[in-house]
């Protein structure tokens, strides 16, 4: 089954993060997941380690292209039908090194303390591809966190909100309450900026 050339309306979302799939429902996307293989049997092609010198940029680029590229083979080794898969990789940068998921809770404690009083930046990659083409933009947003407590940071990393998350914390949730404020895309922070994504799909044809 493929496409024709008037558009399409429904994709393929290679991405687990319920965030994602809450904002594609959110802007009336049309979706189905394509899930990959899950930890620790992962898909070396969607390998997340950072590349020795890669900047934050590069690297959610890479990664959401190596996604979006990576789905669109296993829909033809799974024979399924042909709908752009669209895929995203969040980061945090702090001066100039790459944050990601905390790997354990003292991980977390490490994380908050350092972005504690201080601004950063989220950087998120978003790719689409087709069998025709694949198109992958950057979307960046600087985030300030006002001075937290330890107390604050241990209560927060005790309800478990900031395993999951790059930068061990989520906009959305609780986290919200450090934030003195945003320049950028707030969905961008959540894992997934609208706007941008919008006039993606619009680009390659999606049909609202």
């Amino acid at each position: 089954m493929s496409q024709s050339n008037s558009g399409f309306k429904r994709i393929y979302l290679a991405s687990r993060s319920p965030r994602r799939r809450e904002l594609l429902t959110r802007a009336g996307v049309c979706f189905n997941v394509l899930l990959f293989r899950i930890p620790p049997r992962t898909d070396p092609e969607t390998e997340e380690s950072p590349i020795v010198a890669e900047t934050a940029a590069d690297y959610v680029m890479r990664l959401a292209g190596a996604k979006a590229a990576h789905g669109l083979r296993l829909l033809e080794k799974r024979k399924l039908p042909q709908f752009p898969v669209l895929s995203a990789d969040t980061a945090l940068e702090v001066e100039g090194e790459i944050i990601g998921k905390p790997t354990n809770v003292a991980d977390a404690h490490t994380i908050l303390q350092r972005l504690s009083g201080t601004a950063h930046r989220v950087l998120t990659g978003v790719s689409i591809a087709t069998r025709a083409r694949q198109e992958t933009i950057l979307d960046v947003s600087e985030v300030f966190f006002r001075k937290l407590s330890m107390q604050e940071i241990r209560r927060y990393v005790d309800s478990g909100e900031a395993m999951d998350k790059a930068g061990a914390y989520g906009i959305q949730g609780s986290a919200g309450l450090f934030i003195e404020r945003i320049e950028g895309s707030d969905t961008g922070i959540m894992g997934l900026p609208l706007c941008a994504t919008g006039e993606l799909l619009k680009a390659f044809g999606y049909i609202w």
